[in-house]
C-alpha cells in the first residue's frame, strides 16, 4: 500500500486532491463561487491515506488506523487498503455514516501555499474542484465590491486554524523522534484456505508507529512530561487505532464478496 501523501504547506510536487491550484485573487475569481452539492466528497474517493493533524487523533481513531509515513513521520488516517480507493466514500459523494472526515478533506478546495519569493503564505483554491463554478453558485468568493465574502473569510479562518494544527503536529512528531519512540510496523492478513485452515499471512502495509516497549521503558520523568503536555493521550489514540486494520480488512472482504458474480447452477 502506498502511504506517502504530502502534508500541505507548500504546493511543490503533487498534493493529494489538488489538481489545479491557483492563488485566490479577485482579479481572477470575482465571478466564481461554490455550489452546494448533496454529495460534495466525491474527490476524496481517491484518498486511501489522508494527512491528519494530532488534534484529530482521538476522533479519527474510531474510524481506522493512524500511522506515520516517510522520513518526516507524517501522520495519516488510513481509509482504504488500495491506492486510490477510500472505502468510506460512497458512490454518491458522501461518507459512510459515523466516519470521521479529516480536516484535510473538509478544507478542500482551499489550501495555503508557501510564497518563497515574498516569504509568506498564500491562500489557493483548486480550480479543478467540480463544485467551483462561474454560474449558479450558492457561495461567491467575492462580493460586488471585490471584498472576500463571509464564506471566504470563514474558509480563510479554517485554513489558518489548520496551519496552526499542522505546526503543532510537527512539534508532536519531533517529540516522538527525539525520544526515539518510532519503530517499523507491519500490517498483515491471514486468509483462510478452502479447508478452513489458516493460509499464508499476507503483508498489507509497512509503516512507522510508536513502540509500546520503548514508551514503557521511558524514564518516569519523561513519561510524566508526555502526560502533562498532552502528547501521551494522542500516542495512546494512535496505538489503539491500529486495531482498525482488522476493520478495513473485514470491510474489504465484504465488498469483494458482494462484487463476485453469482455462481451458475450446473
Amino acid at each position: 500500500m502506498a502511504t506517502t501523501p504530502q502534508m500541505p504547506g507548500q504546493l511543490s510536487g503533487n498534493v493529494l486532491f489538488y489538481s489545479n491550484p491557483e492563488p485566490l485573487a479577485k482579479e481572477l475569481h470575482s465571478g466564481l463561487g461554490v455550489k452546494r452539492m448533496d454529495g460534495p466528497f466525491g474527490f476524496a474517493k481517491a484518498g486511501h491515506a489522508i494527512p491528519l493533524t494530532v488534534g484529530e487523533f482521538p476522533l479519527s481513531a474510531v474510524t481506522g488506523p493512524i500511522i506515520f509515513v516517510g522520513d518526516e513521520k507524517l501522520p495519516i488516517a488510513v481509509m482504504g487498503l488500495n491506492a486510490g480507493d477510500n472505502m468510506f466514500v460512497k458512490p454518491d459523494g458522501t461518507f459512510e455514516s459515523g466516519i470521521y472526515i479529516p480536516a484535510y478533506v473538509r478544507r478542500y478546495p482551499f489550501v495555503f501555499a508557501n510564497d518563497d519569493t515574498n516569504k509568506q503564505m498564500v491562500l489557493c483554491i483548486d480550480r479543478g474542484a467540480e463544485f467551483i463554478v462561474d454560474k449558479g453558485y450558492d457561495m461567491p468568493f467575492f462580493d460586488a465590491a471585490g471584498e472576500p465574502t463571509e464564506y471566504t473569510k470563514n474558509c480563510i479562518e479554517f485554513c489558518n486554524n489548520f496551519e496552526v494544527e499542522r505546526q503543532r503536529t510537527m512539534g508532536f512528531v519531533q517529540i516522538l523522534k527525539d525520544l526515539d519512540l518510532f519503530e517499523m510496523k507491519t500490517a498483515t492478513f491471514t486468509p483462510a484456505n478452502p479447508d478452513g485452515t489458516a493460509g499464508e499471512p499476507q503483508k498489507i502495509a509497512e509503516y512507522f508507529g510508536v513502540s509500546e516497549d520503548k514508551l514503557n521503558a521511558l524514564p518516569t520523568a519523561k513519561f510524566v512530561e508526555l502526560r502533562d503536555n498532552g502528547a501521551l493521550g494522542q500516542i495512546y489514540a494512535h496505538i489503539h487505532s491500529l486495531v482498525g486494520w482488522d476493520r478495513l480488512i473485514a470491510l474489504a472482504m465484504t465488498k469483494a464478496n458482494e462484487e463476485q458474480p453469482p455462481a451458475l447452477n450446473s
